[in-house]
Formats: C-alpha cells, sequence, structure tokens
C-alpha cells in the first residue's frame, strides 16, 4: 500500500515537470531587449506611481482634458475660418473679373468699379435682416439699400478694389467728439492716397480735374470746390478731422486699445490690412481663431510644463505612442 501511493505521487510529480516543460516549449520567446524594456518599465518608480498621481490631482487631469477639447475647438475653429475666407476670396475675384477690366489703368478701374456700383443691375432692395451695418462683401455687393449706405458702400468698394490689384482703406470723417459722421475710401495711387467717395460714386477732384488727398481737402476752398457739383452733399463732411480705424465703440476697453496703440504704434491703422480686417468679416475671423489657437498652445504647453515639474506627472507624448505601436507591428510583421 505503501509503495502504491509512493508510486502514484511520483508519476504525478513526473506528469507536472512534463506540463511545465510542454508550456515552456508552446511559450513565445520574448527578445532580450523587449524583456530589458518591460522590466525597465515595470521597475521604474514613476511607471507605477504615474496613475495614482494622477487620480491624486483630479483637478489638474480635469483642465488637462477642458484644454485639449478646447485646442481641437480652435482647430476646427481655423479651418472653417480659412474655408470661409477662401470662400470669399473666390466670390470677390469673380465679381471683379466680371466688373473690372484686368488690363485697365488703376484709375479706370475706380471708375469701373463706381460705375457699377451707379449703374449695375437689378438688386435686392433691402438685405435679409434690414440691416444697414453689414460688413460681409458677399451681402453688401448685391443689396441696394446697402451700397446707399456710406459705411456698407465703402464696405463694398474696398473689397472690390482689393480683388482688383489696388491698395484701398477706409477713411472716417470724424466731428468734434471723435465720432463718425461719415466713411469714404482711400485708393494708392501712383504714390498718393488719393479720395474716393463710393455713396455718392465719384473720385474727389480739383479745380483742375486733378486728384486729391485727404490733406488737400483739408483747405476749406479745395474742399468746397471739389463737393460743389455733387447733388445733395452734406457741406458737414468736411476732412478737418479724420481717422482709419474707430475702436472706441468697443465697450470698456475700445478707448484704451486705442490709445495704446496709437501711442506704441502710430501708423497701425494705415495699413490696408487693417482696414480689411474691418471690412470682411471672414478675414477677421481667420486671425482670430489663430490667435485662439496660439493662446490654447501657449496654455497646453505650460499645463504640461506645471504637471510634469511641479506635479510629478508624466505623459507619455503623442508621438513616444506612434513609436512604440509602429515598433510593437513591425516587430510582430518580422
Amino acid at each position: 500500500m505503501i509503495s502504491r501511493i509512493l508510486g502514484d505521487a511520483k508519476v504525478q510529480q513526473v506528469g507536472k515537470r512534463a506540463s511545465a516543460a510542454n508550456g515552456l516549449a508552446g511559450a513565445v520567446l520574448v527578445p532580450a531587449r523587449e524583456y530589458l524594456e518591460m522590466g525597465t518599465q515595470m521597475n521604474h518608480p514613476s511607471t507605477g506611481a504615474d496613475s495614482s498621481v494622477t487620480q491624486n490631482h483630479w483637478v489638474y487631469r480635469t483642465i488637462w482634458l477642458v484644454v485639449n477639447a478646447l485646442f481641437l475647438v480652435a482647430l476646427c475653429l481655423v479651418f472653417c475660418a480659412m474655408t470661409w475666407e477662401y470662400s470669399t476670396r473666390r466670390y470677390l475675384k469673380g465679381f471683379s473679373d466680371a466688373v473690372v477690366p484686368a488690363l485697365a489703368a488703376p484709375e479706370e478701374k475706380i471708375t469701373a468699379i463706381l460705375a457699377w456700383m451707379a449703374h449695375g443691375p437689378a438688386r435686392l432692395p433691402l438685405a435679409p435682416d434690414g440691416t444697414t451695418q453689414d460688413r460681409d462683401p458677399t451681402d453688401t455687393l448685391n443689396y441696394e439699400s446697402l451700397l446707399k449706405v456710406c459705411g456698407s458702400a465703402t464696405n463694398g468698394f474696398i473689397n472690390l478694389a482689393d480683388s482688383s490689384g489696388l491698395a484701398a482703406r477706409r477713411l472716417l470723417l470724424l466731428d468734434g467728439d471723435r465720432g463718425a459722421k461719415h466713411v469714404v475710401a482711400e485708393v494708392l495711387l501712383n504714390g498718393r492716397w488719393i479720395v474716393v467717395d463710393p455713396s455718392f460714386r465719384t473720385i474727389l477732384r480739383g479745380a483742375s480735374g486733378q486728384l486729391l488727398t485727404q490733406h488737400d481737402l483739408a483747405d476749406p476752398v479745395v474742399f468746397s470746390i471739389a463737393t460743389h457739383d455733387i447733388p445733395h452733399y452734406d457741406p458737414s463732411y468736411n476732412y478737418v478731422k479724420t481717422g482709419h480705424v474707430h475702436l472706441t465703440r468697443i465697450p470698456f476697453v475700445g478707448a484704451l486699445i486705442q490709445w495704446i496703440l496709437d501711442r506704441y504704434l502710430p501708423e497701425w491703422a494705415d495699413s490696408p490690412v487693417t482696414s480689411l480686417l474691418f471690412e470682411r468679416e471672414s478675414l477677421a475671423a481667420v486671425i482670430a481663431s489663430l490667435v485662439f489657437l496660439l493662446f490654447m498652445c501657449f496654455l497646453r504647453v505650460s499645463l504640461r510644463w506645471y504637471g510634469e515639474v511641479r506635479l510629478g506627472i508624466r505623459k507619455v507624448r503623442i508621438r513616444r505612442k506612434f513609436h512604440r505601436a509602429m515598433h510593437a507591428l513591425f516587430s510582430r510583421a518580422v
């Protein structure tokens, strides 16, 4: 009986050894380099502590997720704004090609745009929502009511002039309180910014037919001669006080921003690009979305630095994850 029991025990021990040998024979051998990397990662103090540290700092984790979500939103906004600006540019290019002769001289291009505004095809009488302060050229060029208002008429003219290859900017005629009472356009011709009044469909000229600048029109005699034959022209639309950009309408901070820019960047408002930012909503949307994207990039980098340096949270970067995935994929394939 005892010998039988001992014999059965030996048989069971031999069976276990055989099973272990078969298991080792059927296992996939792990390369030494991968085994060492796995051991290093498992034994590294930061690897095991990352999850616990992150769990302890749930506020940081929540902020990190929100910032990443906003970063993706910023990318989407940039894409949408650029698509909008591209479609607007294509629309204006087609419009200007139909209105302005491609080989015409700069002054002839101005005359062609004003002639189209004055005697163009039949247009819809009112904008869809009845507004007269639209800054979208796809609207201002198609509604009669918008082309009769100085602001939106100047908007349409500047966008068409820009698409025709002319450098144009808006000019505000200011009252004693620096409020805008009329809006005209300036076009760069032969090194001089000559004045064009799109709402009255005219280029202001002197007694001998010469083109006039805002400095010429600041003279009351020259101004009287230039506007004498314009029907229903208001004499208060003079050129004593002028400006290109009026930020004081922005609540609370507009006047401060205007003062800072005028003090430290005196010529910031003289650029035609600055006028386009206020006269083309799609371009303003592109700039605003890019600024938002840069801010989110800075915030994301700063938040990652704070988590790694101050909180000890080590996050695996996307390029590192991609490298590991490619290494695992191709190593298995081989």
